[in-house]
């Protein structure tokens, strides 16, 4: 296998290896990705699943012939999720991430350029029509 995937085989195949499935119930770990088992696996590890398919996926892709495979390394990963910004499993940064800061939802939305250019507008109207100009 080329080595653009293998951080993320070791990373799915630690992460099966800790998991309940493995250590409690006594399946195997290729058992515990079908399925019926698939949905008790933590978080973590059905996203490893999901980006190790996706990486895999990746090196057959014709779309991507001419950058290469480019999967996100599993310290990239680690590091996001310390830092707090969000992150895409595959294919670069996020759509989301550090775009316009995080809101609850309370504040006001920024004015549009074409509304302030309207204000300006106005007020430039406003002020000529008070001293006369036409």
């Amino acid at each position: 296998m080329p080595s653009s995937c293998k951080e993320l085989r070791a990373a799915l195949a630690q992460c099966l290896q800790e998991s309940e499935c493995v250590m409690v119930q006594r399946n195997k770990a290729a058992d515990c990705l079908r399925p019926p088992l698939y949905e008790e696996l933590p978080l973590k590890c059905q996203q490893l699943k999901r980006g190790f398919g996706e990486c895999r996926r990746g090196m057959v892709d014709m779309r991507k012939r001419f950058r290469g495979n480019q999967p996100v390394t599993l310290n990239q990963i680690q590091k996001t999720e310390t830092g707090g910004d969000g992150y895409q499993l595959y294919a670069g940064k996020s759509a989301f991430a550090g775009s316009r800061g995080e809101t609850d939802g309370n504040n006001k939305a920024p004015q549009d350029w074409r509304e302030l250019e309207n204000e300006k507008y106005r007020k430039q109207t406003a002020s000529d029509n008070k001293t006369g100009k036409s």
